[in-house]
């Protein structure tokens, strides 16, 4: 078998079997496969799509390329939640320490920045002294000692789905249906999560720009998990406007704390006890969603929540006092504040082109393994279906100097638009799919 013949088959439209996709991941965590042969192989999926039954076979394949977690001793059952990408998602710093405080597990591995979309590991690694690279032992123990972790892929969990997620992000093959639902999946199996609820987003600013395309992606999840005997719940939600107001590494995780607090955005902060809800159904604690939002609201209201993020963060090696003191996380030398030039009504913030304009000053990277600039970014203000009068602040750039400034406000003010007439706030959420 060669890997060369496994490209040109998938180039010609052809299914691969579950054999050809095991010698080919395989193949590429032993780097008997080099990256460029596999790019190759990416694309030609992207251009070329699977079959459900591939792409089982490739979430199972990844996920088997190291242990699987058993996590039936830590409690009845451990959840996990994720989200397909999106500009200012910033969730799971939200969703895990305020659902682990009403007394669910959280297990989760998560990814870095794919593209124009933000990596909840790049903004935990904001917090000084926080550590996402944990041993096995190590994220069982967290999980076991706080009912909370959050990790990335380390060499024994999904290590072929953490190199695949690297090579992606940088060869223009990110928004591929199997490779996302794939990617996802196996991190969620590799992580040994029984239940989880995946956050779909719809619009500009994701990488599913339809509600049919997510809706696609979506049911497949659903049935990988049916298969792999998980329970999944996935949850439809608008991108096509920044989810709540800070897009940035540093500034997403000082937003988190606010909501944590109760002062978060009104748009984020409902988002996230949405997600929380269907992570309690899945989980037993709630008997409907409904129950789980007002058990949740309580444990916000009742600092529950932040006390568990201060755990959470102590206990993967992090400076917990970032919770009560935001000037302790990375800090832009430069702000600038850029005004409406008219008055009217935001009918339109292109979340895509926020994502790529803060991706320019250096919040997100353009290679693989390249660093990120925890401080920059932009923190929004009127958001869509306000009114705005000219002169009023839209939103404020955080660079490294005012060159990069003065370009991300040439680049940034193309993502608004305004109308004379009244606009409607987008939907938060088009849909809950529950398998």
């Amino acid at each position: 078998m060669r890997a060369v013949d496994i490209i040109a088959k998938k180039r010609d439209g052809l299914a691969l079997t579950a054999e050809e996709i095991n010698f080919f991941v395989e193949g590429f965590i032993t780097e008997r496969i080099p990256d460029y042969q596999v790019a190759a192989w990416a694309m030609a999926v992207l251009l070329r799509g699977m079959t459900d039954e591939e792409t089982a076979h490739l979430t199972m394949a990844m996920a088997h390329s190291g242990e699987i977690l058993d996590l039936s001793g830590l409690a009845h059952i451990v959840v996990d939640k994720h989200s397909t990408g999106g500009v200012g998602d910033k969730t799971t710093l939200v969703v895990a320490p305020l659902v682990a405080a009403v007394g669910l597990p959280v297990a989760k591995m998560s990814g870095r920045g794919l593209g124009f979309t933000g990596g909840t590991l790049d903004k935990l690694e904001s917090i000084p002294g926080f550590s996402v690279a944990l041993t096995t032992e190590q994220f069982l123990a967290t999980v076991r000692q706080h009912g909370i972790v959050v990790a990335g892929q380390s060499a024994e969990l999904a290590p072929a789905d953490g190199k695949l997620y690297a090579l992606r992000d940088v060869t223009a093959t990110v928004p591929s249906l199997p490779l996302i639902a794939s990617s996802i999946m196996s991190k969620k199996i590799a992580a040994g999560a029984e239940a989880i609820v995946l956050d779909v987003k719809v619009g500009r600013g994701a990488f599913m720009t339809t509600l049919s395309e997510a809706r696609k992606l979506a049911e497949l999840m659903i049935r990988i998990g049916a298969s792999a005997g998980r329970r999944v719940t996935t949850v439809l939600s608008g991108m096509g406007q920044p989810l709540g107001r800070a897009v940035g590494n540093a500034l997403e995780v000082a937003e988190a704390i606010e909501t944590l607090r109760g002062n978060g955005p009104q748009d984020f902060t409902e988002h996230c006890l949405v997600i929380g809800a269907e992570m309690l159904v899945l989980g037993g604690l709630a008997p409907d969603p409904d129950k789980g939002m007002t058990l949740l609201e309580r444990a916000l209201a009742e600092g529950q929540a932040l006390a568990k993020f201060r755990e959470w963060v102590s206990a993967q090696g992090g400076n917990a006092r970032v919770a009560d003191d935001l000037s302790l996380l990375p800090q832009a030398p430069v702000t600038l504040t850029v005004a409406a030039s008219q008055a009217g009504y935001l009918a339109e913030i292109d979340a895509r082109a926020v994502g790529l304009a803060t991706m320019a000053l250096g919040a997100g990277r353009e290679r693989k393994g390249e660093p990120v600039d925890h401080a920059v970014g932009v923190v929004l203000g009127p958001k869509v279906g306000d009114r705005v009068e000219a002169g009023q602040p839209l939103l404020t750039i955080h660079a490294q100097d005012e060159q990069s400034a003065a370009a991300c406000k040439q680049q940034v003010l193309g993502a608004y638009k305004l109308s004379s007439e009244p606009v409607a706030a987008p939907p938060l959420v088009y849909d809950v799919l529950r398998g």
